[in-house]
């Protein structure tokens, strides 16, 4: 089988190299000719431990080629970005964008699969632009959608072991996708409906959102209260049936941070509860910063100079170099805004360069620092010890007790 991925960013190339190691014959389609030619290389244009290896085989045995225009393939996956317009409304012009190109390649008996987080009703829509471009191939192709579901820094494991949903516009399509992932996902592969399965990828990521929203605004009562929220929620997590989890200084990355939007832009009135989590998820990296700069303040007014202030991560997770929605940036950046010529230090240990920051080694900036910001649970920041000298704004959990 040869199979088509629109889309080389941290989901399509990752998913095109595992199928390419189970033996499909891969083209990688990149509209940036930069990825395309580090692909082809054998280069690993992001950051996923394993991953560059396997790169490499696939491209040396000619399992995986990158093109920046789709092939005549079997199948064909689109892995494209689907960013907001206006006031959080979904764009899908990548994958309405990616699907056109592919149009014309497409003959009987392909596969057209949907990755990208798709606001409902997005796969019917690209079904009735294939069948509007070719009407001859209607009942003759099939069409589905299936979401992915990967931890960034465990994607080798993920993509083969985790379950799958598959939605297809009919039950032949649902059987054809399962057919397809079933060459290298070891795990279940649940079929549905194309509409079930978009609304379960924003169900998902609106759950954790939810969840994650109720930890962060814990953590600002606890904060005004005078309670340390980590051992707060340690305690409260030994009853049987409670599990809250950690706060930290916002939600990012292009999951989390976005799928509820996907949810609330279309179902306004019905969404309360998870328009609100975004809110308080979106305020918490702004009271986050203020936090900061009355530190800062603080500071100059006792000290009668300006700190040093170091801010420890931009990455909206620990351990990857993923930088999308990051509420550590949106800090970093807010911080500096209002800075006032302060000396403000900025350390993202997982990427080597920023076109933005200036980068400081993180021991570095943890010696220098009267104020130290830990806004990423990065695991070298957590071989460092606590310094009664400094001001230690721990918004992330590296010295929870």
């Amino acid at each position: 089988m040869k199979a088509c991925f629109m889309g080389l960013g941290y989901i399509g190339l990752p998913t095109a190299i595992i199928a390419a190691k189970h033996g499909v014959e891969i083209t990688g389609v990149d509209i940036n000719p930069k990825v395309v030619e580090m692909t082809n290389q054998g280069k690993l244009h992001i950051i996923e431990p394993g991953m560059e290896e396997m790169l490499q085989e696939v491209v040396r045995t000619g399992k995986l080629h990158a093109s920046v225009t789709p092939e005549v393939c079997d199948a064909y996956f689109m892995v494209v970005p689907t960013p907001f317009k206006g006031d959080h409304e979904p764009d899908v012009s990548y994958v309405e964008a990616a699907t056109r190109a592919v149009i014309p390649l497409l003959k009987e008996g392909d596969l057209y699969v949907i990755e990208s987080t798709s606001p409902v009703g997005t796969t019917d829509k690209m079904a009735a632009l294939i069948f509007t471009e070719r009407p001859e191939l209607n009942g003759k192709i099939f069409i589905a959608y299936c979401p992915e579901r990967v931890l960034p820094g465990n994607v080798i494991y993920e993509l083969v072991h985790n379950d799958r949903v598959i939605g297809g516009i009919d039950e032949d399509s649902t059987k054809k996708a399962q057919e397809f992932y079933s060459q290298f996902v070891q795990g279940t592969l649940h079929p549905t409906n194309c509409k079930t399965a978009e609304m379960c990828k924003l169900t998902e990521n609106s759950s954790r959102d939810s969840q994650i929203a109720f930890a962060n605004e814990l953590s600002m009562i606890c904060d005004k209260a005078g309670i340390n929220v980590w051992e707060l929620i340690s305690l409260a997590n030994k009853h049987p049936r409670v599990n809250i989890l950690n706060p930290g200084c916002g939600v990012g990355g292009h999951c989390i941070a976005v799928d509820p939007y996907f949810i609330s832009a279309e179902f306004p009135a019905e969404s309360k509860m998870i328009s609100t989590a975004r809110e308080v998820n979106n305020y918490k990296a702004f009271w986050c910063a203020e936090k900061v700069q009355n530190a800062m303040l603080k500071f100059e007014l006792k000290h009668k100079h300006k700190p040093v202030v170091a801010m420890m991560g931009l990455a909206f997770k620990p351990n990857i170099d993923d930088l999308r929605e990051s509420p550590a940036k949106y800090i970093t950046t807010k911080v500096m805004q209002s800075c006032n010529n302060a000396d403000i230090l900025v350390v993202e240990p997982n990427i080597v360069s920023h076109k933005v920051f200036k980068l400081t080694d993180y021991k570095e900036a943890y010696e220098n620092a009267d104020i130290v910001v830990f806004l990423t649970a990065h695991d070298q920041f957590k071989t460092l010890e606590w310094r009664d000298d400094k001001e230690i704004m721990d918004f992330c959990g590296i010295f929870k007790k």
